[in-house]
Formats: structure tokens, C-alpha cells, sequence
């Protein structure tokens, strides 16, 4: 492959399509980007799939159906999710074939609403776990204070784990730590480690948004501040990855928990389209692209080259005392985005019913 999405791979970074609606399933267009672009995973929310019901794009035919059985407004989102789930699963089983479980996976998340609650969100997990009943599905799960035993719950289960909105280095740490324990666990109730991946999904443009938002316009500080702490997260995920208590899990079979770069495409015009993709590869790493981050790598934009995650850990950490002496609260920064991240997530879950009923409502006279 030629490709640039493609050459990334070859960088040893893994990039997954942060897309997933029918017509993409349908039509053949997600088999293509892996076919030609070496795409080896896809990420959804809820989001995409309200603005593609609401658009009537592949999904009248099974809200009338729906509707006919009588199901709950609630049901029938999960049956419409789940399918599609299931059939990215298949496009990408090869991949996961040939990666021997290590990529090729498809991420489902809980439902927003349960970030909060650690028993709903444990039962969740398992259940769509068990729905999907495909080894490289992947389920999402908020890293939320209330989080973080509910992740360690589910991979002590077996469950492969894609831990969703990290903001901080704190919270990141404590994310790691979950998925180990948990390999312990499973482990020590002789489950095979190699079975269960994860990822932890470290989101980046947003916070550019929000610290960007509290400096000055003509500080040389904006656009800075997301780049530098996911090259601080990926020092910390390499010193974790390290010693006698992780030595003992890959021993076992144990996989890294790898960082993924969420949220890469920009949010600013002002900065390139590509800055989260060029400034933040490196080995044993996943960058998620949204539809506007594939276009941009297919028309040639961006300057792409290996380990540009590692080569400015010393300025990142230069930018991160920057920011504290210009009096940007940093731990206030991602403590705001966090919540707003799991209100977003939860309005667009909401919103995503409404626009079910409004449309199977349409299809059904």
C-alpha cells in the first residue's frame, strides 16, 4: 500500500475509522479503506448514527420492522447499533486474523448515561459483550472516577476493553493500573491473557479547544498544549509498560494497553489538518481519523514520519511549566473537559432516541 493512511502501519502505529453507519457497511466503502488504506479497526458513537438515521440513510427498513414488533424506542437502537457492530466485525476479522487478536477490532460503547455507575456500567459491558459474540469487538467504557473499577471488572472477565475520555496523565495512570489488575485477576481464575486486549483512548484536539479558549490570542502557547500532554501520556504508558509486574503478564501472553489518539481531527481552521495525525506517531500506538482526517491523508496533506511522538518529550514538558506559570489551571482543563465530554456523549445518546422515533414514526405512516 502507497497509501499515507496506510504507511502509518508501517510507522507501527495502527490507524482505526472513526465512522461507522450503514451505507459505509452497505456499500463497501469500509472494506475499501481497508483494502487500500489499511484502516485496522473502526470506532462509533452515537452521534453518527443519529445524523445518518435522521438523513434515512440505510436504516428505514429495519425501524419499520422494529416498529412491527413492538419493541421499546430503546431496543431498537441497540438493534440497529449492534447490527451494524456485528457486520463491521466481519469486514474487519481478517485483520484480526492476521494480527493474531492484536488489532482488527470494532468499538461499541456503553450507554453514555451510565458513566456514573459502576455496577450498570459492568452489566452493560457484558452484555453487549456477549451480543456481539465476536472476539474482535471492543467495548467502550468512560474512564470516569466511577469508571475505573467498572474497566477493571471487565477485563478481569475476559472482556476486551477500549477505555474512552482520558483527559489527564493522573487519570491515564490510573487507567493502566485498572487493566493490569485486572489481567491479574483473570489470570489467577486461568483465563488466557492473550485473549483480551485494550486500548486507552487519550483525547487530544479538545484540549486545545478549552486551553486555547483561556489564553491570550497572541500567546505563543496556543496549539500547543495537546500535542505535549499525549507525548507526556505515552511516556507514561512506556515507563508502566516496564518491570517485573508487567513481565509477568507477557509472560502469560499479556498485550500492551495501547494508547489511541482521540479527537485528532483539528477543531481551529488556523492549524493544519493534519497536526494531530504528524505530531503524534509512534510504535504500539492507534490514531483514530475522522471522514475530514482520511480525506486530508488522501489528498497528500501532512508530513508524516516515524516516532514524532517521542522526539519532543523534552519540550512537552517545557509547555506543560509554560502553561502553569502563565496561570492556566491544568488539572482544572481536563477536570471541564471530562465533564463535558460525558454530557456531549450522553445528549447525543438522547438525541439519538428521538431521532429513532421521529423517523420510524416517518417510515411507518
Amino acid at each position: 500500500m502507497t497509501s499515507a493512511i496506510a504507511r502509518l502501519n508501517d510507522f507501527g502505529q495502527s490507524p482505526w475509522y472513526d465512522n461507522l453507519a450503514r451505507p459505509l457497511l452497505t456499500g463497501g466503502g469500509l472494506a475499501e479503506l481497508v483494502k487500500d488504506d489499511g484502516i485496522r479497526g473502526v470506532t462509533s458513537n452515537p452521534t453518527i448514527l443519529d445524523k445518518a438515521i435522521g438523513a434515512g440513510e440505510g436504516y428505514d427498513k429495519q425501524l419499520a420492522e422494529c416498529a412491527r414488533a413492538g419493541m421499546s424506542i430503546e431496543d431498537t437502537y441497540w438493534a440497529v447499533v449492534l447490527d451494524d457492530i456485528v457486520a463491521a466485525t466481519e469486514v474487519l476479522r481478517p485483520v484480526f486474523d492476521a494480527q493474531q487478536g492484536g488489532d482488527g477490532f470494532v468499538s461499541v460503547e456503553v450507554a453514555p448515561t451510565l458513566a456514573h455507575d459502576t455496577a450498570g456500567t459492568i452489566a452493560a459491558a457484558r452484555s453487549l459483550h456477549d451480543r456481539v459474540d465476536r472476539p474482535n469487538v471492543m467495548i467502550k467504557i468512560p474512564a470516569t472516577i466511577e469508571g475505573i473499577p467498572a474497566i477493571e471488572e471487565t477485563v478481569a472477565a475476559g472482556i476486551t476493553v477500549n477505555v474512552t475520555l482520558i483527559f489527564s496523565l493522573a487519570r491515564h495512570d490510573a487507567v493502566i493500573d485498572a487493566y493490569l489488575t485486572g489481567l491479574e485477576r483473570f489470570a489467577a481464575a486461568g483465563g488466557n491473557l492473550s485473549t483480551v486486549a485494550s486500548v486507552a483512548s487519550f483525547f487530544v484536539s479538545r484540549v486545545d479547544t478549552e486551553t486555547d479558549r483561556r489564553l491570550p490570542e497572541d500567546s505563543p502557547l496556543r496549539g500547543k498544549a495537546a500535542v505535549a500532554n499525549a507525548r507526556l501520556a505515552y511516556e507514561l504508558f512506556r515507563q508502566r509498560f516496564v518491570g517485573p509486574r508487567w513481565e509477568a503478564l507477557a509472560a502469560q501472553g499479556a498485550r500492551l494497553q495501547r494508547p489511541l489518539w482521540a479527537s485528532t481531527s483539528t477543531k481551529n481552521p488556523a492549524y493544519p489538518p493534519t497536526l494531530y495525525v504528524d505530531e503524534l506517531i509512534g510504535p504500539d500506538t492507534v490514531n483514530t481519523l475522522a471522514p475530514a482526517s482520511i480525506e486530508a491523508l488522501q489528498a497528500g496533506e501532512g508530513h508524516q514520519r516515524p516516532d514524532t511522538v517521542t522526539e519532543g518529550l523534552p519540550a512537552a514538558h517545557q509547555v506543560m511549566a509554560d502553561l502553569a506559570a502563565a496561570g492556566i489551571d491544568f488539572d482544572d482543563v481536563t477536570d471541564v473537559l471530562e465533564r463535558e465530554g460525558v454530557d456531549s456523549f450522553a445528549a447525543s445518546f438522547t438525541d439519538a432516541f428521538g431521532t429513532i422515533e421521529k423517523r420510524r414514526a416517518e417510515v411507518t405512516g
